[in-house]
């Protein structure tokens, strides 16, 4: 079937990662995913402040209620979002009217960026959580491939020369090393994922009662009907509010709904979350290229001294076993870290709201987590499949001596966690 057959099934406008295989996370960070997590953050928002009695309890059940991601036309929401430069603007347009006599009450005092700002932490956060699960698993079979070849004798190799003998029980155990502190900079860092909540311009004033009241009343004006549902006759007075400022109250709940961090203030153009998620991605990425490149090099045919379990095919080349899933690590690897800079090049954000930096962010950040997720998941089948050929190791080595501390370094290695 060429590309002009009519009969191809594909959405010609849709990206479903054919030049990418070194991807993962498809269901995490595709659109639908977006959606759903900006869906979720309006949600706890109006849910946030209906528990302050900001918002009838109504309103939160009628607006949770609408946002059912089936709902939305997103190639819609798509074409909508070039006009007003992000998809929360028509978003929140079409959210506003499937929710009724309450739409008033959904994005009340919000700004497009921190409902924007705040899904993409909610897809960062859910994308970690099988990446986290993914390196846990390498770390478990290279600990059991470093225990079983603390003393399999093999070539170090020092500027791509043989130098001195070592073990491969070692090396496993420096790429579970790696690994490790992998994972921990990434479970840290999506601990510490925030809500964003800052309104106009960072100083959450639109949260402050006179504000509302001032909403409230501009509402009225031009909706009658939702002036109607918010102030019912028939609903009892909200409690009064604890003590304490108003905006950071609704920060507070706001953060609490959707299982984020608290931030200590308004990050819009403070985007330490962001570089810092970038730069535990690249160092992800780099750790598990660290792996890659030695299975890439010692299962090279005249080396031969490791071997994927399950290797790829050639097309023209059938006798041929290629290390494919260390292949699309490397990959990955290369990708990463030129992600990255764009984050970290987002860091000089002018203003109080910047033009261009934090758009620039959202599909590097998207495709660090997706190229990240690709290799934890392509490392987990590369290690528990990982075939060990100590005889070639031994054949291969043509300087003989001590390893000296390589077993109790092994041993050593193996007690951290």
């Amino acid at each position: 079937m060429t590309s002009a057959d009519p009969g191809t099934s594909a959405d010609p406008d849709a990206d479903l990662g054919l030049l990418s295989p070194m991807r993962g996370a498809a269901e995490e960070t595709g659109d639908v995913a977006v959606l759903r997590a900006l869906l979720d953050a309006e949600v706890a928002l109006t849910r946030a402040q209906a528990a302050l009695g900001r918002a009838p309890r109504e309103a939160a059940e009628a607006v949770a209620g609408a946002a059912r991601v089936a709902a939305f036309d997103l190639p819609g929401l798509v074409a909508r979002a070039r006009s007003g430069g992000n998809p929360v603007i028509p978003l929140v347009e079409d959210l506003r009217a499937a929710a009724g006599p309450y739409g008033a009450h959904v994005h009340r005092g919000a700004t497009s960026q921190d409902i924007m700002d705040t899904a993409l932490m909610l897809v960062a956060h859910r994308t970690l959580g099988p990446v986290l699960a993914d390196l846990g698993r390498v770390a478990g079979d290279l600990a059991g491939l470093a225990a079983a070849h603390r003393d399999t004798v093999m070539a170090a190799r020092t500027l791509t020369q043989q130098a001195v003998p070592t073990t491969f029980g070692l090396k496993a155990a420096g790429w579970r090393k790696l690994v490790l502190d992998a994972r921990d900079r990434l479970r840290a860092v999506r601990g510490a994922l925030p809500a964003q909540l800052g309104g106009a311009a960072g100083t959450l004033a639109a949260f402050h009662p006179e504000a509302a009241e001032a909403a409230e009343a501009a509402e009225a004006a031009f909706h009658p009907e939702a002036a109607e549902a918010a102030f019912h006759p028939e609903q009892p007075e909200p409690e009064p509010e604890p003590g304490g400022d108003p905006g950071l109250r609704l920060a507070t709940l706001f953060a609490a709904e959707l299982g984020l961090a608290e931030p200590v203030l308004p990050w819009h153009v403070l985007r330490t979350p962001v570089a810092d998620l970038g730069g535990a991605l690249a160092f992800a990425s780099g750790a598990l290229g660290k792996l890659a490149a030695d299975v890439l090099v010692l299962s090279r045919t005249e080396v031969g001294e490791l071997s994927e379990g399950v290797g790829g095919g050639s097309s023209s080349m059938p006798h041929k076993h290629n290390p494919v899933r260390a292949t699309m690590i490397a990959a990955a690897a290369r990708q990463v870290p030129a992600q990255a800079a764009v984050l970290y090049g987002s860091l000089a954000a002018e203003d109080e709201r910047p033009s261009g930096a934090w758009h620039a962010e959202w599909q590097p950040l998207r495709e660090c987590l997706r190229l990240v997720a690709g290799a934890a998941r392509d490392a987990a089948e590369l290690v528990a499949g990982l075939r060990v050929h100590p005889e070639r190791m031994r054949a291969n080595l043509t300087l003989s001596g001590s390893t000296g501390s390589a077993r109790a370094l092994v041993e050593r290695a193996l007690k951290e966690d």
